[in-house]
């Protein structure tokens, strides 16, 4: 076998082999003669039939197989010999007119073809101890506590019928019936029957919810309203609509004592347990919220600290997954890149800018891992799978089953685990001070990438 390197160019590097046609046959004879013991051939004792008769009936099939088997054997061998590592899978060009193939399936044409790989670079990891971060934290107030137990009273507020003669004000719950037209016709979902509507939580289109105000019970009124631009079904987008709407009838708040009773109904033991639980809910919201900043400032630290071109076709595909899920996202919503302020060309340009970090993050990520001998254990892949499981009640096995037969499934799940794994890792050697902050501060959203 001989192989001579044709091209490099950056990170691309291109092959070509040459695997004699004797040495094809030889390895054809030695399948051949293994496959002799498993082969039952109609005037022939078993482990009895010539080699030569066995190629007559199996020789094509045997060696598609063993050129196969070279071609995956000799890519590895490129590979490990020159300490290669590489960016995606090799891409191999057989020949492809009919009487080459022939030539090599018969066994009187040498195998010439050639391997085209992408390389990853070279990466000189920085000392992650010279990196300064700032992890932001805030302390969970008992006035933070208060307002979200009162968002909980809100939510579990009982409703009564509004007193004989009342019209609907803001907070009030009016169950009705409606039907509404386009141009003078009627279209797909724009009737219903027994709908509460909650006056005053911007649930319906906007503008609904005020026509309702001052209806009262058993009274018809008609609602012009315009769909919104980002409205999910693209046929209705932008669109007037007309609705005759029935208030069948009308609740209204009634009110809720904040006390034991009350934790009661929602099945703590008091409302100091309740607050407790809540203040852990919240303890772990601030946490999560502080490790995501701390995380987005380590990884511009390492995008800064490292620069280097990465393969380019890594970069294109990741780019066209951001690119098609952009266009997706802007065609659901119906609008488009002069709507968001920029232009086409303007996005391309930034989004071809993430996907260059995000290779390049990612390498490196995965550099420091291997590095450092990072590894995903099985428990932990058993663990996020459970976690998986748990979000389909009834639906448990079909979850494992799905992850026990999908190896790519299972990458989606060990890929974030050991990028967190990573983090840890560079945070416990870098140098991070604690800064108490208010809570909007913690959580007001960034808009450096992540």
């Amino acid at each position: 076998m001989q192989v001579t390197e044709t091209n490099t160019e950056g990170l691309k590097r291109e092959f070509k082999v040459v695997v004699p046609a004797a040495d094809l046959d030889a390895r054809l004879n030695d399948r051949l003669v293994a496959l002799k013991d498993r082969v039952q051939i109609r005037g022939f004792r078993p482990g009895k039939v010539p080699v030569t008769h066995l190629k007559k009936v199996y020789g094509r099939a045997v060696m598609a197989e063993t050129i196969d088997e070279v071609v995956r054997e000799t890519n590895a061998k490129i590979v490990t010999d020159r300490g290669l590592k590489l960016a995606m899978d090799p891409k191999i060009t057989m020949p492809e007119s009919e009487s080459e193939i022939e030539g090599i399936i018969s066994g009187k044409s040498d195998l010439a073809y050639t391997v085209a790989v992408e390389v990853v670079p070279p990466i000189t990891l920085a000392d992650f101890k010279q990196i300064a971060l700032t992890r932001l934290t805030a302390e969970v107030t008992d006035a933070e506590v208060d307002e979200a137990v009162g968002k909980i009273a809100d939510q579990a507020r009982p409703f009564g019928p509004k007193p004989e003669g009342g019209t609907v004000a803001t907070g009030d719950r009016v169950n009705v019936k409606f039907t509404g037209t386009m141009d003078g016709a009627p279209f797909e979902g724009g009737s219903g029957d027994d709908i509460n509507v909650h006056v005053g939580s911007h649930t319906f289109i906007p503008g609904f919810e005020d026509q309702l105000i001052g209806m009262a019970a058993g009274e018809t009124r008609t609602v012009k309203v315009t769909f919104p631009k980002n409205y999910l079904a693209p046929n209705l987008a932008g669109k007037d609509a007309v609705f005759e709407v029935t208030a069948k009838s009308i609740e209204t708040p009634g009110t809720v004592t904040i006390d034991d009773a009350f934790a009661k109904s929602l099945g703590m033991e008091s409302l100091d347990k309740l607050k407790a639980a809540v203040r852990e809910r919240l303890s772990r919201e601030h946490a999560a919220a502080s490790r995501q900043k701390l995380k987005r400032q380590l990884l511009d630290e390492l995008d800064k600290l490292h620069k280097f071109a990465p393969p380019p076709t890594l970069v294109e595909q990741e780019f066209n997954n951001v690119w098609g899920t952009i266009n997706s996202d802007l065609q659901s919503q119906n609008k488009t890149f002069a709507d968001e302020g920029t232009t086409e060309e303007k996005a391309r340009e930034e989004y071809r800018g993430i996907a260059d970090r995000r290779v390049r993050l990612g390498l490196v990520l995965a550099e420091i891992g291997d590095k450092n001998n990072i590894k995903v254990t099985d428990d932990e892949i058993t663990r996020a799978i459970v976690e998986q499981a748990r979000q389909y009640p009834g639906r448990e096995q079909e979850v494992w089953d799905h992850y026990r037969k999908s190896p790519s499934a299972v990458a989606t799940l060990r890929a974030p685990i050991f990028e967190e794994k990573v983090v840890d890792f560079v945070v416990e050697l870098a140098k991070v001070t604690d800064k108490q902050v208010a809570r909007e501060e913690l959580f007001r959203d960034d808009d450096a990438p992540a």
